[in-house]
Protein backbone atom coordinates (compact mmCIF):
# COMPACT_ATOMS: atom_id res chain seq x y z
CA UNK A 1 0.00 0.00 0.00
CA UNK A 2 1.46 3.70 -0.98
CA UNK A 3 2.50 5.57 1.62
CA UNK A 4 4.12 8.17 -0.12
CA UNK A 5 3.67 10.60 -3.37
CA UNK A 6 4.97 12.87 -5.69
CA UNK A 7 2.93 15.76 -6.82
CA UNK A 8 4.84 16.37 -10.81
CA UNK A 9 3.74 20.80 -10.72
CA UNK A 10 4.19 22.69 -13.72
CA UNK A 11 3.62 26.38 -13.18
CA UNK A 12 3.00 28.33 -16.57
CA UNK A 13 4.22 32.30 -15.31
CA UNK A 14 6.82 32.98 -12.84
CA UNK A 15 4.82 33.72 -9.15
CA UNK A 16 4.90 35.46 -5.93
CA UNK A 17 3.22 33.73 -3.14
CA UNK A 18 2.83 34.49 0.24
CA UNK A 19 2.69 31.31 1.76
CA UNK A 20 0.67 31.61 5.10
CA UNK A 21 2.78 33.14 8.23
CA UNK A 22 5.62 31.15 6.05
CA UNK A 23 6.39 34.60 4.25
CA UNK A 24 6.24 35.56 0.50
CA UNK A 25 8.27 33.78 -2.12
CA UNK A 26 8.96 34.03 -5.77
CA UNK A 27 8.36 30.66 -7.91
CA UNK A 28 10.02 30.55 -10.94
CA UNK A 29 8.30 29.01 -14.21
CA UNK A 30 8.48 25.53 -14.77
CA UNK A 31 8.49 22.29 -13.47
CA UNK A 32 8.39 20.92 -9.58
CA UNK A 33 8.21 17.81 -7.89
CA UNK A 34 6.49 17.83 -4.48
CA UNK A 35 7.07 15.11 -2.37
CA UNK A 36 4.42 14.68 0.49
CA UNK A 37 3.17 11.28 2.52
CA UNK A 38 0.02 10.28 4.44
CA UNK A 39 -0.05 7.58 7.29
CA UNK A 40 -4.23 7.47 7.03
CA UNK A 41 -6.28 7.89 4.53
CA UNK A 42 -3.99 7.86 1.81
CA UNK A 43 -6.14 8.83 -1.92
CA UNK A 44 -8.29 11.07 0.28
CA UNK A 45 -5.00 13.17 0.60
CA UNK A 46 -4.11 12.77 -3.22
CA UNK A 47 -7.45 13.44 -3.62
CA UNK A 48 -7.23 16.79 -1.90
CA UNK A 49 -4.53 18.36 -3.36
CA UNK A 50 -5.96 17.63 -7.02
CA UNK A 51 -8.96 20.04 -5.59
CA UNK A 52 -8.56 23.75 -6.28
CA UNK A 53 -11.46 24.53 -3.80
CA UNK A 54 -9.96 23.34 0.02
CA UNK A 55 -8.85 25.35 3.65
CA UNK A 56 -5.43 26.60 2.74
CA UNK A 57 -3.84 23.99 5.46
CA UNK A 58 -0.11 23.03 4.14
CA UNK A 59 2.38 24.61 2.34
CA UNK A 60 1.76 23.04 -0.63
CA UNK A 61 -1.83 24.22 -0.53
CA UNK A 62 -1.07 27.72 -1.04
CA UNK A 63 1.22 26.79 -4.21
CA UNK A 64 -1.84 24.83 -5.85
CA UNK A 65 -4.58 26.74 -5.51
CA UNK A 66 -2.47 29.83 -7.57
CA UNK A 67 -3.84 30.71 -10.69
CA UNK A 68 -1.55 29.17 -13.51
CA UNK A 69 -0.42 26.12 -11.07
CA UNK A 70 -1.25 22.51 -12.60
CA UNK A 71 -0.96 19.21 -11.37
CA UNK A 72 0.54 17.18 -14.30
CA UNK A 73 1.10 14.01 -12.74
CA UNK A 74 0.88 12.24 -9.39
CA UNK A 75 3.26 9.14 -8.43
CA UNK A 76 2.73 7.07 -5.46
CA UNK A 77 5.41 4.91 -3.78
CA UNK A 78 6.20 2.96 -1.17
CA UNK A 79 9.71 4.75 -0.46
CA UNK A 80 10.07 6.67 2.63
CA UNK A 81 8.86 10.09 2.01
CA UNK A 82 12.38 11.68 2.69
CA UNK A 83 14.31 9.03 1.00
CA UNK A 84 11.86 8.95 -2.34
CA UNK A 85 12.86 13.34 -1.64
CA UNK A 86 16.34 13.13 -1.59
CA UNK A 87 16.68 10.38 -4.45
CA UNK A 88 14.68 13.15 -6.30
CA UNK A 89 16.82 15.34 -8.52
CA UNK A 90 16.25 19.80 -8.42
CA UNK A 91 17.40 22.59 -6.79
CA UNK A 92 15.26 23.57 -3.52
CA UNK A 93 13.36 26.52 -4.20
CA UNK A 94 12.17 27.63 -0.88
CA UNK A 95 14.35 25.92 2.28
CA UNK A 96 11.67 24.20 4.54
CA UNK A 97 8.97 24.15 2.22
CA UNK A 98 6.56 21.14 2.69
CA UNK A 99 9.68 20.08 5.50
CA UNK A 100 8.14 21.52 8.68
CA UNK A 101 8.29 17.94 10.39
CA UNK A 102 11.19 16.67 8.26
CA UNK A 103 14.19 15.94 10.72
CA UNK A 104 16.33 14.21 8.16
CA UNK A 105 18.13 17.20 6.71
CA UNK A 106 16.10 17.33 3.45
CA UNK A 107 15.72 21.08 3.58
CA UNK A 108 12.47 20.84 1.79
CA UNK A 109 10.26 18.64 -0.07
CA UNK A 110 9.39 21.00 -2.69
CA UNK A 111 12.30 20.88 -5.67
CA UNK A 112 12.18 22.63 -8.69
CA UNK A 113 13.59 20.68 -12.03
CA UNK A 114 13.39 23.37 -14.14
CA UNK A 115 11.82 25.35 -16.69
Amino acid sequence: MPRTYQLHIRLSQPLRLQIGRFGAFDFAAGDYVYTGSAKRNFEARVARHLRREKTLRWHIDYLLVAAGVTITEVIRSDADECALNQATPGAIPVAGFGASDCHRGCGGHLKFLGA
